[in-house]
């Protein structure tokens, strides 16, 4: 499975790269740890890879997937799946708080 370090989020982002950012926590999470630009797709909802489908356009379009912090495996579970299905996807491992800690800024 690919992943994906806060330097290569933050060079895909500057770069303004055709790529799909994708917190896989719950709604109740997702504001809390929403980088910028990024969508909520939950894991634990029903048809999860359909979703993304949706959003991305094509499986063959970048999706990095991240949840709050290397100690979530939510993104891991959701690359593994989406993976599984044929996705170009990659897992951003540190997540929110390795975002933060960064020194970027939340969407809050």
């Amino acid at each position: 499975m690919k992943t994906v370090t806060t330097e290569r989020l933050k060079t895909l982002k500057a770069e303004g790269k055709d790529f799909l950012l994708v917190n896989t926590l719950d709604a109740n999470h997702f504001g809390q740890t929403q980088i910028p630009d990024s969508i909520n797709i939950p894991l634990s909802q029903d048809n999860f890879t359909g979703k993304v489908l949706d959003a991305a356009g094509s499986k063959q379009k970048l999706v990095v997937v991240y949840c709050a912090s290397a100690d979530c495996d939510s993104s891991t579970k959701a690359a593994k799946e989406l993976e599984e299905a044929g996705f170009n996807v990659a897992d951003y491992e540190g997540g929110a708080a390795a975002w933060k800690a960064s020194g970027e800024p939340l969407a809050v």
